[in-house]
């Protein structure tokens, strides 16, 4: 049986924590009942989640979609939850999930509400979802918190199969012109070589041959160091991005770097819109809605901006001025979202802003990348004519063409 941490207090106001061995959280509360406890938060000991990590591996989106919009389907239909689960877990093909849905009945068997069984499969329903059913087992409309929840998740996956499909073609060519301009100076460069020493004797050597074929010998005879400094540099960003400020670093160059900050930005605070506006819409208190949707955006500078936001309505400030305070929220997107706290519509128009931020970050997209699509053929020819004019000109000059 898993173990649950919690925190709760005593009859005279003190605060206890401890850790408790139990099949749910239902048998938690009521072992701190029985001991005159009052709980204040309770959650799965890292131990636990660590092992539940390893134990069931993630499953693709689409599949967990499926199953939210069936299962939306089967309770709109008037099946109960414990039968819907139960066919659903025959009917699901896909092996993990099919293992994680039975777990999911049994804890449901047993008492455990369905947001709390989630809750245990970190891997495959995320924290969004899991507060969502919370929401929607309090407010008693749960199938139509999936039928959300299966919308929404299929329209972040098409959001990122479209960006996907849009660096395809790009990094593409970028791998085409790596591996053409190392063939040419491992194997076509050095043919030349033996032509060119005796002019390289008496010094008449063009500039051009010169460093081409010093860059020859370069990648010829040191490929293995060049090879050893990328690893280096690969592992030296990993290891730079587990630690917080080197993440912090990471994220801030992302979302300023020349070209692609402005999508990664826009991309980034869409995804906090919408995931906060979805959670409000649902019935999350605002504060629990910010704290998910401030990871959610996948970057920490932005993260950082939203939870100072998050303190601050904490004591009964606005969302709107500590996001315009920050530096990272665009005047328009502050202003929306102050007009939708003052008409009490934050929810409305915190979705309306991600679909409007969406598609311009689209358009953006789709220009960078017919922008960089020129570019980089443009990078390609001139890396191939400077090859070909640098062995041209010795053969030229000594024909007296020049």
């Amino acid at each position: 049986m898993p173990e649950f941490q919690y925190v709760a207090r005593q009859l005279g106001g003190q605060k206890v924590g401890g850790v408790l061995t139990a099949a749910s959280e239902q048998e938690v509360l009521s072992t701190l009942a029985s001991r005159s406890l009052f709980p204040v938060h309770i959650e799965l000991a890292e131990a636990a989640r660590s092992q539940q990590r390893r134990a069931v591996r993630g499953v693709r989106p689409r599949y967990v979609s499926i199953f939210y919009a069936q299962l939306a389907d089967l309770l709109r239909s008037g099946v109960p939850l414990l039968r819907s689960l139960e066919l659903l877990e025959r009917k699901t093909t896909h092996p993990t999930l099919k293992h994680v849905v039975q777990n999911v009945r049994e804890q449901v068997a047993d008492g455990t509400r369905l947001a709390d069984a989630m809750r245990y499969h970190p891997r495959v329903f995320s924290e969004l979802a899991v507060s969502m059913v919370r929401a929607g087992e309090e407010g008693s409309f749960v199938e139509d918190v999936l039928k959300r929840i299966a919308a929404f998740t299929d329209h972040q996956e098409s959001l990122k199969s479209r960006v996907l499909g849009a660096m395809i073609y790009p990094m593409f060519l970028l791998a085409a012109g790596t591996g053409i301009l190392v063939i040419m100076l491992t194997v076509f460069v050095p043919k030349f070589t033996p032509i060119f020493e005796r002019m390289s004797e008496r010094g008449t050597l063009p500039w051009a041959t010169t460093t081409l074929l010093s860059m020859s010998d370069g990648v010829k005879n040191y490929w293995f160091l060049f090879v050893l400094i990328l690893a280096l540099a690969g592992i030296g960003v990993v290891r730079a991005t587990q630690s917080d400020q080197g993440r912090l670093w990471v994220d801030r160059v992302r979302i300023r770097l020349f070209g692609m900050g402005p999508i990664v930005r826009s991309l980034a605070i869409a995804r906090f819109c919408r995931i906060l506006g979805t959670l409000l819409q649902n019935g999350v208190p605002i504060l629990q809605s910010l704290r998910i949707a401030k990871d959610a955006t996948g970057n920490r500078v932005l993260s950082d901006a939203i939870a100072a936001a998050a303190e601050s309505i904490s004591t009964g400030e606005s969302l709107a001025g500590p996001l315009a305070a920050s530096g990272e929220f665009s005047e328009d997107i502050v202003e929306m979202i102050a007009v939708g706290e003052e008409a009490n519509n934050l929810e409305q128009v915190l979705v309306d802003v991600a679909e409007n931020m969406e598609r311009l970050t689209n358009r953006r997209l789709e220009l960078f990348v017919r922008m960089l699509e020129p570019v980089m053929l443009t990078v390609m020819a001139a890396v191939i004519l400077f090859v070909v004019v640098a062995l041209l000109l010795p053969i030229l000059q000594s024909s007296n063409v020049f």
